[in-house]
């Protein structure tokens, strides 16, 4: 009888369930349409232990042990949760102790630390067959104070006076006179080398926001000339700069933006914060790399934990705003899982693969899907159409495909209406698989409670599903009769 009992009862369940089934089919990509995870490439994952001869695990400052291969490893991972594009910190053969690749002292080297050239022509091809793009961070304003050059007597054009930056690794760095032509030529020629042997799909300029706006110019054209489809992103050094301040005409495609960040995380620190705000500075911004934090800032769940707020909760929030909305979401390892930290060397710990969320994962393989499915979230006009308290509702368009964008980041349930949708129209929630129909009042009611999201396509109302709902409660009532009857037979048994 119990055998019986349970196969009814998964009979019920399977009817009932409605799982969102989002394809996630390869496509020829834009970099609007890019998901990029940033990995610190020493401080992610060892896969290959004969690399290990500078490693010292007790000292936060020197190498500890990540490693090209480490990264192959975890391929399978990132398709997982739905990244389609790595971005990796410098693998120029650096000085002593420059695990994080700005100390060069080889352009033309893979430093042993992370492995050989083969090892990164592997991954490439590896991370190619799984759809997933590969960049590699690019040093163009400094090499370490430990390079050939610095110590040429032919070559003190090649270096200027500037004052180091002031960061944990610039004392052990000059800064290079990118308007000298030899120099400018070298860096192209370097570059050029790296997207030819490796195949990497791309570069990110490191300290983009410190080169000389006419070294940029050059460098992307050159770029351009070699792979017309090559990636050329900017990395900011300065985390205060303006948005209207970035370097304007360079051929980068995208840049950093620190005021973007910063407008993000002040928003989801803590609850009560209009999402509104975000829109505010968003509307100021060229929509570049969309992130919350990287290798020199405080972590954003250390930020936010400081204030009571949970890590699903508050990254869910994060993810769709970041996912959803312009721009190019950037994650820093580790963020998946979530890690904390505060000061650098917390920050850049080495990832703690063991310490996952399996809720988290799973939001971000339905999040990353959607952005994947509809490219109306990569593509599509934003605009604020409405706000309560804390939640607000933002519509893009795209292609003849709308889609509406609800966050509340309040904390208490907030409702608001939509009137510019046509009557025939539903709203279907693929986030929580709501379903929003037209009210009496002619208007779209939609509400969320307390910190939560919801993402919707407008669709043709095709109204209730009668038939499933005939189909539901037949299976109960075969079900409950199904259980008279057993239980009848077993009292006749008994007697």
């Amino acid at each position: 009888m119990k055998k019986i009992i349970g196969l009814l009862l998964g009979m019920v369940v399977l009817s009932i369930a409605s799982p969102i089934s989002i394809s996630a089919d390869k496509v020829n990509r834009e970099l609007d349409e890019e998901i990029i995870y940033s990995i610190l490439v020493d401080r992610y994952n060892n896969g290959d232990a004969d690399n290990d001869e500078q490693v010292r695990r007790e000292d936060p400052h020197a190498y500890q042990g990540g490693d090209i291969q480490g990264i192959t490893d975890k391929l399978d991972t990132y398709e997982e949760l739905g990244y389609t594009t790595l971005v990796l910190s410098p693998l120029m053969e650096n000085a002593p102790d420059g695990y994080h690749g700005y100390w060069v002292e080889d352009f033309y080297a893979v430093d042993p630390q992370f492995g050989t050239i083969e090892d990164i022509q592997k991954l490439v091809s590896e991370a190619h067959e799984r759809d997933i793009k590969v960049v590699m961070e690019y040093v163009t304003n400094y090499v370490a104070t430990s390079h050939p050059l610095v110590e040429d007597p032919e070559k003190q054009d090649w270096i200027k006076d500037d004052q180091a930056p002031d960061t944990s690794w610039g004392d052990n760095v000059v800064s290079l006179n990118q308007e000298n032509p030899r120099v400018e030529e070298m860096l192209i020629d370097a570059a050029s080398f790296w997207v030819s042997e490796t195949g990497i799909d791309g570069l990110k300029l490191h300290a983009a926001d410190q080169a000389s706006p006419n070294f940029l110019k050059k460098f992307t054209k050159a770029m351009k000339e070699i792979d017309e489809n090559i990636y050329l992103l900017g990395d900011v050094l300065n985390n205060d700069i303006a948005t209207a301040d970035l370097p304007q005409g360079t051929g980068i495609q995208k840049w950093d933006d620190p005021s973007l960040r910063a407008a993000i995380v002040s928003t989801f620190s803590e609850p009560g914060n209009a999402v509104a705000d975000i829109y505010e500075q968003q509307e100021e911004s060229d929509i570049g790399l969309v992130y919350v934090d990287d290798q020199s800032t405080k972590r954003f769940t250390q930020v936010f934990s400081e204030n009571g707020r949970n890590a699903l909760t508050t990254w869910s929030l994060v993810l769709t705003y970041m996912y959803m909305t312009p721009g190019t979401p950037s994650l820093f390892q580790g963020s998946e899982l979530p890690m904390y930290g505060s000061s650098t060397e917390e920050v850049q710990e080495m990832v703690k693969f063991n310490s996952g969320d399996p809720d988290l994962t799973e939001f971000h393989n339905r999040i990353s899907s959607l952005k994947k499915q509809f490219p109306v979230f990569s593509h599509g006009d934003f605009e604020l159409v409405g706000s309560s308290g804390a939640m607000s509702i933002f519509k893009r368009s795209y292609d003849n495909q709308t889609a509406y964008i609800a966050i509340n980041n309040g904390e208490e349930t907030e409702a608001i209406t939509l009137t510019d949708i046509n009557q025939d129209k539903q709203l279907r929630g693929y986030l929580h698989d709501d379903t929003v129909r037209v009210g009496d009042d002619g208007g779209f009611k939609i509400g969320l409670s307390r910190e939560s999201a919801e993402v919707y396509i407008v669709q043709e109302d095709t109204g209730y599903n009668w038939l499933f709902i005939g189909f539901v409660v037949a299976v109960f009532i075969v079900f409950i009769v199904g259980i008279v009857i057993l239980s009848r037979k077993q009292k006749r048994k008994s007697v």
